[in-house]
Order: structure tokens, then sequence, then C-alpha cells
């Protein structure tokens, strides 16, 4: 048995060795005499060709096949050994052997390409210093015994022996040598794969000798024997390995599966060289952008160095589609046989598919790394967004000292939408990108940058520099707002220097909503939202950088839980209330009317005016419900003061949407048929604004109004811009002149000339007039004097609840010198 590479020096050591000593066991033997046994049937120079000729016979017909990483090289030299020690001359036959060895290898280095010399003389002198021992062992223990002697074939046994065990020895010394390998693990192997062929080539020797001396007829039958005996030897040692390779091609296979192409490849580079006893492997893989090559070798070999045997090279694919090739340099140039082969090309396929899995595997962790990237970044300027904001924000703030100053500052692009329109959306992407460019190179140490929405960006300070005193670092402490305030200035002169953008030099401004708070006392989400107040509202001011003051809760708060508020209030009876104002003649204070002012009694803000919460009213659902609780409450109240005996018409402001809406005429009747009111006792204010907008609908609506009965008022007139128009065009009954012209009537002329010529106008289109926001008796005085018939205000009575209302008018009736005039039906006063 042997293994190529020869470059460790104490096997140098030992082959230097075993030569010198074969070489003298030769000549020693030499010159011994030319010494037979009894009886022997040739001569001695006979005897040492037949010798010679025998052992180069057992070197050539011996089996060579590969066991494991090793060359099993199994031959009938202990048989030639035992022949040779009967018909040559013991102290010659070693001279023999090495010529007749020596000449068998020659040739088979020819015939195979083996070209490691010093391997061969290593091999050679080995069993010419095995048949040395071999021949003084025998020599010794047969003495002058002739060949029919029972004892020369007692020495010839021992012989044999010797021989065996010097060449035993020398293989394992060697082996362990070359592969740092234990002896007893190599001497096992050897034992398993030699033992059987030895001592049945002693047994073949010995009856050879018989045979020769005594019936050389039985000669002939040695060939059949002997064939059988090899074929049976060489099923034994091909099912020994070809066992032991199927047990490591499991092996081998079961370690593939890896978490990466590297891994794997190495996995299968080891395993070839494992299952197949390689001197080197070597995988090739494809791959799109190049190749990529793994190579690995075989124990005691180095990758400088030729070596002989034979390279099986196997495409490897999955599903059709190539992943490399791996080549296999195996032993022996007379290997591999098909088997091999077919176990090379299995082998590839499970590295292949190994390979691919691997592929696979790698691939989804670098979705998935992926994914996870883009889930906490923003895909266009790279920043982490607001989730990531939030989550390492937090975990930053946490790490801290406890209550140090930390500060969130919070950047609104101004008018980005006009880039986007101007540029593209390409353009405002390189705009955004720039700002995120310049946020990043501002950034400081430990300080996170994020995009967080369309055209806001953020930038975390974690830790602003510390006071003297922690005690000054409650509530952020002056000296840190002012720390963001100049940080805030800093970043805005920054990100409004000039920028070229689609070939346009262009320079952006930015809001900024700076807030400061004790980091471990608050989250990013809550300084986000704090910071967001702060920007909106240096956008209402008209400012660059704007604070968050927590007095801006509030407001917000109370905005979001308006509709709900809203929901509540209509369940309950006491929170949506009318205040009354009755409208009177001028000159008898007599009233003519009273207008319904809506009330909310909020049960935590107190009374609400309709300004704070009618335009979130008009904007939601709960537009028709309102409407409808503010007709009832209206005609409730008025048919108490008809029930006292006072024939005035209730007034009710009309919602802008409620004249867009087809329904409303049908929700009008309706509630004066729960109130059984006739429908001259309401009239419905509408503004010149509303009056102007989607006119086809808001002229159909406002006819069916009036042919129900429904009394209209223009309400404001004189503020819009069609006032003329509005009242040719639209069905009114009554005309209110805006508070703003009675204001100003007495000192400016122009105001004045406004309420003469409505007051001029009312009468001429027959309908009611009536000047709002009298608070003097100089502008009654005035108003008067210009003609107008009817005024609302202060000066007569201020708006009240509508369980006084009654008693109001009441007085104001009883206190009049005139008849009242009321509105009569067909629209003239």
């Amino acid at each position: 048995m042997r293994v190529p590479g020869w470059t460790q020096r104490p096997a140098r050591v030992l082959t230097v060795t075993v030569v010198v000593a074969a070489l003298a066991a030769v000549l020693l033997g030499a010159l011994q005499p030319a010494h037979l046994p009894a009886g022997s049937p040739l001569s001695p120079v006979d005897g040492v060709c037949v010798a010679a000729v025998l052992a180069a016979i057992a070197q050539l017909a011996g089996l060579r096949f590969r066991l494991g990483p090793d060359a099993v090289s199994v031959t009938w030299a202990e048989a030639a050994v035992v022949v040779g020690l009967v018909v040559c001359p013991v102290g010659w036959l070693p001279a023999a052997t090495l010529a007749g060895i020596g000449a068998a290898w020659l040739l088979l280095a020819w015939l195979t390409g083996l070209r490691n010399v010093a391997e061969i003389v290593h091999l050679v002198a080995s069993m010419t210093l095995g048949v040395s021992a071999a021949a003084l062992v025998t020599s010794l223990l047969a003495g002058d015994a002739g060949v029919h002697s029972g004892r020369l074939a007692l020495a010839l046994a021992a012989g044999a022996a010797t021989y065996l065990l010097v060449t035993f020895v020398l293989v394992v010394l060697t082996l362990s040598l070359q592969r740092d390998v234990p002896p007893g693990q190599i001497a096992a192997k050897v034992l398993y794969a030699k033992a059987p062929m030895s001592a049945g080539n002693v047994i073949v020797g010995l009856c050879a000798v018989f045979a020769l001396v005594r019936e050389p007829f039985w000669l002939l039958a040695f060939g059949p024997v002997l064939w059988l005996l090899h074929r049976t030897y060489r099923f034994h040692l091909r099912t020994a390995e070809q066992r032991r390779m199927w047990e490591a091609f499991a092996t081998a296979t079961a370690r593939l599966p890896g978490a990466t192409e590297a891994d794997v490849a190495r996995a299968g580079l080891r395993g070839v060289l494992d299952v197949f006893g390689a001197h080197r492997a070597e995988l090739e893989l494809s791959a799109e952008h190049g190749s990529r090559r793994y190579t690995q070798e075989g124990p005691g070999q180095n990758p400088g160095v030729a070596r002989a045997g034979t390279a099986v090279t196997r495409s490897m694919a999955v599903a059709g589609r190539p992943v490399g090739e791996l080549t296999v340099w195996l032993g022996e140039s007379s290997l591999p046989v098909p088997h091999d082969e077919a176990a090379i090309t299995a082998y590839g396929e499970a590295l292949a598919g190994a390979l691919h899995d691997a592929a696979a595997h790698q691939r989804i962790a670098e979705l998935a790394a992926r994914v996870a990237h883009d889930r906490m970044h923003d895909p266009l300027t790279g920043l982490i967004n607001r989730s990531a904001l939030v989550t390492g924000g937090d975990t930053r703030l946490r790490s801290g000292e406890r209550g140090r100053p930390a500060a969130l500052l919070l950047l609104d692009v101004v008018d980005f939408r006009e880039v986007n329109s101007t540029l593209g959306h390409g353009g405002g992407d390189d705009v955004l990108r720039v700002i995120a460019e310049r946020l990043t190179e501002q950034a400081r140490p430990g300080e996170l940058v994020a995009r967080i929405g369309d055209d806001e960006f953020a930038l975390l300070m974690p830790a602003l520099t510390a006071l003297a005193d922690p005690a000054g670092w409650a509530h952020g402490g002056p000296h840190s707002l002012s720390q963001a305030l100049r940080r805030s200035r800093e970043l805005v002169e920054q990100l409004r220097l000039p920028m070229r953008v689609a070939g346009v030099r262009l320079a952006v401004e930015v809001t900024v909503g700076a807030v400061v708070a004790q980091a471990g006392h608050v989250e990013v989400n809550e300084l986000l939202r704090r910071a967001s107040l702060a920007a909106g509202r240096a956008k209402e001011q008209g400012l660059t950088v704007g604070t968050y003051d927590s007095g801006q809760d509030a407001s917000s708060t109370d905005q979001l839980a308006l509709l709900a508020e809203l929901q509540d209030a209509f369940a309950a009876d006491d929170q949506i209330v009318l205040h009354l104002q009755p409208a009177v003649d001028l000159i008898t204070a007599e009233p003519t009317g009273c207008e319904a002012l809506v009330r909310w009694r909020h049960p935590r803000r107190g009374q609400l005016s309709p300004a704070e919460f009618l335009p979130a009213v008009e904007r939601s659902e709960l537009l028709i419900p309102f409407t409808r609780r503010v007709l009832d409450l209206a005609l409730a109240s008025a048919a108490d003061w008809t029930a006292a005996g006072i024939d005035v018409p209730v007034s009710v402001n009309v919602s802008a949407r409620s004249l867009t809406d087809p329904t409303f005429p049908a929700q009008v009747t309706e509630a004066l048929r729960r109130h059984r009111t006739p429908a001259s006792r309401l009239v419905l204010e509408i503004t010149e604004s509303v009056a102007v907008s989607e006119r086809d609908i808001v002229d159909e609506v406002l006819a069916r109004l009036e042919a129900t009965g429904v009394q209209l008022s223009l309400d404001d007139f004189g503020t819009g811009f069609s006032s003329l128009s509005s009242v040719t065009r639209i069905p009114v009954h009554e005309i209110k002149i805006d508070r703003s012209f009675v204001d100003e009537m007495i000192d400016k002329p122009a105001a004045g000339a406004v309420v003469r010529g409505a007051v001029e106008l009312g009468a001429r289109l027959g309908v009611r007039v009536v000047a709002e926001g009298i608070e003097t008796i100089e502008q009654r005085a005035a108003l008067i004097a210009l003609g107008c018939p009817s005024a609302q205000g202060y000066h007569f009575c201020k708006p009240m609840p509508a369980d006084k209302i009654v008693h109001a008018l009441s007085q104001l009736q009883a206190a009049s010198s005139a008849t009242v005039t009321p509105l009569r039906a067909d629209g003239a006063s």
C-alpha cells in the first residue's frame, strides 16, 4: 500500500534508510556461497532466473485499486518468495528479487504513467529488504534440511511470515509519517486489505513447492486455482471499498447543506477527498458576473507539485440550469473504473442541489435583509423612515442619562407642491435627495436624520450639551431650547443654499418646528407630535422656526374630539341651545321678527359660538341632524311667543351645504309639519356667497323653498361681489344690511350711501330692509333719516335664551306706540 507525495522530510529519511539497508542486504547475500537445499530441482543459476521471473510476475499479476484515499497493491509476492527460497540460493534471492521487482515496476510505470521515482524506489527497496529478512530467517531455521523435509516447510512458512512482518511494518511506518495518522489506524486498514491474500499466498507457495518437488504435473492446476483466488479476493476488496465509499458518500452528502455557497463548496470538496480518496478536488461555479473557483488538496499533498493519476470532470446542473463543474484527481492512471465515474456524477448532482439550495437560501436572506432595510428606510433618499426614527430614537433616549435634554427638529419644505408642478416629480425627487444629503452632512455623531413624510424631515438630537447644573435640565431649560433654535437656524441656512436641479438653479425654504424635552420622560412619537404643532404654528405666524407651546395641545386635541363630542351633544337635551335676538321697527321699537342664534353649552369648554364648531359641522355628515335640531328649537320658540299673542316670524341661518342639498326643502317642510307652524312664520337667512355658488342647484332649492311659503332673507347684504344680481335672481323677502356699513355710515359718507342705496332698493323691490348691529342712538337716528324701516342690535335687545325671549318680546310690544307691521306672505311689507 502506498500514497503519492514524498515531500515530507521524515518520509525521505525513511526511504533513504530502507534503500541503504536493502542494498546492503543484496551485497551481503551476493557474497554468500551458492547453496541450495538438498533435492532442489534447479541449478543455482536457473533458480536465480526463476526467482527473478516469479517476483516480476507476482507484481504484474497483482491487484491494484483504490481503497479509500490509498492505492492498494496486493501481489503474489509471498508465493514467489516461498518458491524462490527453494529454487534459488538464499544469499542470492535478494538480488534476484530486486531485479525482478524493479523490472516489473519499471514496466508498470511505463504502462500506467506513474512518474514518482522516489515512490518506486521506496517500494522496491521495502520488498527487497523483506525478502532479505525472510531469506535470513529461512536459512537459520532450515539449516541443511532437504526439500522433502518438514523442517524446510516450517522454515519457509517462517520466512514468509517474516517477509509479511517487515513489509507490514514499513508500510505502516511510511503512511504514518506521510499522513500524520496514528499507526494503529493505518495498521488496521493494512491488515484488513492484505492479511487474507498474504495468508493465501503463503499456502499457494507451499503447495507449489510440494508439486514442484513431488508431482510437477499438478503445477498445471495452479493456473485456474490462482485465477479463482484472484477473482475472489478482488471481489472481496471491491465489496469492501464500495461499502466504505457509499458510507462516506452518505456522510458527505449529509454535510452538504449550508447557509452560504462557500460553506457548501468547502463541505463538498472535503467530501470528495473522503469519498474518492482523491489527491485534489476543484469546483468551478458559473455565475452571471463571472465564475468562482474553490480547490482543496488531499492529505499530504503540496499544491505546487505535479501529481500523477486521472482527473475526472463532471458538469453539474439543476433542472437543466448549469451550476458549474467538479473535477476530481484520482490516484492511479488505471482508474477510475465506470463505477467511480458514476459515483462522481451522483455526488456532483447532490453537490449541485446543495449549491442551488444555498444560493436560494442566500437570495432569500438577501431579500429578507432588503425588505427589513426597506421597511426601516426611505427608498428615495436612503434615510431612515418614521418607524425607524421612533424605534431607534426611543432606544437612544432610554440608553442615555435620564433627564438629559434632548431635542427634535421637524423640517417642512415650503411650497414643495410648486416644485413638483414646475419641475415634475423627478425634479422634486432630486430636490428631496439634495436636502437629505445636506441634512446628513450636518448631522453630528449620535443624531438621527429621517424622512417622515412627503416633504418632511426630522433631526433627533438625543443629547444636547449638558448644563453645569443638572437641575437646569428640567423641561429642557432655556439653555437647551436656545441650542435647538440655533441648530434650527443653521440647518435653515444650509438648506436654503442654491442647488441646481433639472438644469434650474433654485433655493428652497423650510419651516422648522423645534421641541426640547427630557430624555427618558417622553417618547419620539410624542416629540414628533409636538414638533408638528410647532411647525404648524410657525406657518400660521409666517415664521421660519417655531417652538412647541403646551398651550397648543388643548386646541389641537379639541379639534380632534369635536365631532365625537357633537354626537354626544345631539344625544343630550341641554347642550345645543338657541339665543334669540329681536328685530324691531326703528321708530316704534315694536318687534318685527326674531333671529335664532345657535350656541353650544360644552360640558368642558363652556359656551361655544357658532364660529367655533359650525365649520366642522358643515364638513361632516352631522349637518342634517344639526339642521333638524336647530329648526326644531327655532320653531318651538316661535310657537311659544305666538301663544303669547306676538305675531312675528323666526329667522334661521342656512348652511351653504344645505342650499346645495336637493333634500333640504323636504327637511324644512317636515319640520314645519312636526310643529304645526305656517311656512310664513319661518325666515331662512342665506348669504350672498352661498347664493352665487353652484347656481343651478341653489336656484332649484330656493325655488322649491319659496313654493312652500317659507320666506327668504339675504344676509350680510353689500359684502359680496354680486349683491344686485342676487336680489334680482333670488326671490328674497328681506335684505339685511351688514353691520360693517352701519358702524361706519356716520363717519364715512360712502358707507352711508351704501345704506341709503340698500334702503331705496328694498323699497323699490317691495322687500323688507333690516339694518344689523345697531348699538347707539346716533346710529338709530341716522338710519331713520335714511328711511330704513327696521333694525336689529344691542341698542334694542341682546341675544337671550329661548326661555326669556317671550318676556322680552312682550315688553317691546307693550312699550311701542305703533302697530307692528308683519311680513306679508306675498313678500310685500
